[in-house]
């Protein structure tokens, strides 16, 4: 009976109305049962669940949507105090409509697979929906070959911005183990000149950058790629486009 409790008692507690103040005060609450009456309750409460599990549906139900709302209410928090620096576009890529309306910013990894499937993805919402502004900051998290292109690819961005469209894509497209040489060999091919190109990797500024990211990352609670800050929203992992341009509608029609 006492592992049944706890959940038989949560159900009834949420299904509850909220009591006005002076129910609260009237009304008796466990501890001023006796230990008679406590065990009465107890075997009305798992009678009634017997009869009625469908309470126990609804009220996962209720805890779920709290949670929804108050993971929405911190993310807007979170999305408030940085909005500053996520939309700025200084040390980052911008692809799409530089003057969109709506922002999207992704947090990606190029050995992720979820970021390389959603690549296309993106590529596709962009030709769909030619009013929005994408922010790419590199948030390399899956070992020493991720910091690596990481840093490479911030590297082509300085050096030469016209050229990192296509960089980009052949990074995320590369099927196969993106190693050091394998990054370099993508460069090269995309337009790069290969020892400015590791010059400008290994400086100071360039990790400074990647740093700046994660910094960032975290103070969003972010752990894992692709994430994505979408007006008042973070969405954490991939979405296919339809459902992307639906956040997007909605993320426009909440700036009206």
């Amino acid at each position: 009976m006492r592992q049944l409790f706890a959940p038989a008692a949560l159900a009834l507690v949420l299904m509850m109305p909220i009591p006005s103040p002076a129910q609260e005060q009237s009304r008796p609450s466990l501890s001023d049962m006796t230990e008679v009456e406590r065990e009465a309750f107890r075997i009305e409460v798992r009678a009634y669940l017997l009869e009625h599990p469908e309470v126990l549906t609804e009220a996962i139900q209720v805890l779920k949507n709290r949670d929804a709302l108050a993971e929405k209410s911190a993310d807007l928090a979170l999305i408030s105090a940085h909005r500053e620096q996520l939309l700025d576009g200084t040390n980052a890529w911008v692809a799409g409509n530089p003057d969109g309306d709506v922002t999207l910013v992704e947090f990606s990894d190029y050995r992720c697979s979820y970021c390389k499937r959603a690549h296309p993805e993106l590529k596709e919402l962009l030709l769909r929906d030619p009013n929005i502004r994408l922010v790419l900051r590199e948030f390399p998290i899956l070992g020493p070959d991720s910091v690596l292109a990481a840093r490479v690819a911030t590297a082509a961005l300085d050096l030469d911005p016209a050229k990192f469209g296509a960089f980009n894509d052949a990074l995320m497209s590369f099927d196969g183990d993106l190693t050091e040489i394998a990054v370099y060999k993508l460069a090269g091919l995309s337009g790069y000149e290969i020892d400015a190109l590791k010059e400008r990797a290994a400086s100071a500024e360039v990790e400074a950058r990647i740093a700046d990211n994660y910094s960032l990352a975290r103070s969003l609670g972010l752990e894992g790629t692709p994430s994505f800050v979408l007006g008042n929203q973070i969405i954490r992992g991939y979405l296919p486009v339809e459902s992307m341009l639906a956040a997007v509608a909605e993320a426009r029609a909440a700036m009206n």
